[in-house]
Formats: structure tokens, C-alpha cells, sequence
């Protein structure tokens, strides 16, 4: 998966309709529509404002006026082909006065986003999980060494008849690091398993 460093924008025209393709990095539907809002300003003479949202927990998508599946559906099988997430994508269409036909707006709509792609940068995501380690007093140190070292984060610690350290890691480390933990402590820690992936970086 991957995220976009920052915003990118790229046009192209087809028999004079204009079609400006936008990819914006958001993490939530009321930012997303707050771009959305910004961009509507922004092209006061614009027909179509057609939208993709693919963020954590909440997505959606809109063909605004134009055929059903001709634009919101080709831009989003780009955003997935390109595993993107955390993104908004809008292209923004000049109507042209010549009709494209279901083909032509599928290729316009899709190609505007692709080509946008291109253009942006792209960061690697990590997906993470969260673990809770149970262990004792003086194996805390050494198990808080370990966790940093492997760039691991801890969220919080709590102290009664023993220490319980919640950690969040990178999901493919995850299992790893366990084993490692449990090693470096001979067994003598208890690792519970938080909730599944939810997290991205």
C-alpha cells in the first residue's frame, strides 16, 4: 500500500472537454469533503466534479451526474491498482460540447487519475498492530530495549503484580519480534494479541 507525499494535479483534453484529474492525501470523509467544497470554488464554470475517497474506515464514490460507472469507477480501479489509500481523487471535467460516449468518458475519467498518478509521489504505508506484553519488573528494561530497537512503539504501561507493556509494530515484524521477546526473557513473558491490522503509517 501507499500513501501520496503530497497533492497532484494533471489535465488532459479530449474533443475539447477538459478533464483535470486531482489525487489528495486525506484521512477522513469530513477533510475529503472539505477538498471536494474547495475545489467546487475553485471551477466555478466546470459540469462534473466526480469523486473517489479511499481512507481507513470510511470510503466512498460519486459519478456526479455523469453515466453510471462511466467515472467514479475507472478512477477508483486506478486508485486500487495503484494500491493507494488515505487519498481523495477528483477529476474535474469542462464539458467540451461533443459527446464521448460510455467508452470515452470510462478512458477519459480513468486516464485523468493515471496520469495524476504519475505525477505524484508516493510513500510506502505500514501497516501496524498492537501486542501487550505481561512480564515482570526486571525484565521491563530489557523488553523496552528490544521493542526500540526494532522500532516499535509504546503506547502504554501499567504496574500491579506485574508490568503490562502495549506496544504498537509493523504487522510483518510482529510475529518476529515475539519470538525474539520471548527468547531474550527465557519464556517468561505473556504476549496478548490487540486488535487485528488497523493501523497505517
Amino acid at each position: 500500500m501507499f500513501q501520496l507525499a503530497a497533492p497532484a494535479t494533471h489535465e488532459i483534453e479530449i474533443k475539447k472537454s477538459r478533464f483535470i484529474g486531482h489525487l489528495v492525501p486525506v484521512t477522513s470523509r469530513a477533510e475529503a469533503m472539505r477538498v471536494l467544497a474547495e475545489l467546487r470554488n475553485a471551477h466555478p464554470a466546470a459540469v462534473h466534479f466526480c469523486w473517489v475517497l479511499i481512507c481507513e474506515g470510511d470510503s466512498g464514490l460519486d459519478d456526479d451526474g455523469e453515466p453510471s460507472g462511466t467515472a467514479a469507477r475507472p478512477m477508483y480501479n486506478v486508485l486500487v491498482h495503484k494500491q493507494l489509500s488515505n487519498v481523495l481523487a477528483v477529476v474535474v471535467r469542462y464539458w467540451g460540447g461533443i459527446k464521448l460516449g460510455a467508452g470515452g468518458l470510462t478512458r477519459a475519467y480513468g486516464q485523468a487519475i493515471s496520469e495524476a498518478s504519475k505525477d505524484a509521489e508516493l510513500i510506502p504505508v505500514e501497516v501496524m498492530c498492537e501486542r501487550r506484553f505481561v512480564l515482570s519488573f526486571a525484565d521491563e528494561s530489557t523488553l523496552r530495549r528490544l521493542l526500540e530497537q526494532e522500532g516499535a512503539s509504546i503506547l502504554d504501561a501499567t504496574y500491579a503484580n506485574a508490568v503490562t507493556l502495549t506496544a504498537r509494530i509493523r504487522v510483518r515484524q510482529a510475529d518476529a519480534l515475539c519470538a525474539q521477546a520471548i527468547d531474550l526473557l527465557r519464556g517468561n513473558l505473556q504476549v496478548i494479541k490487540e486488535n487485528a491490522p488497523d493501523q497505517a503509517i
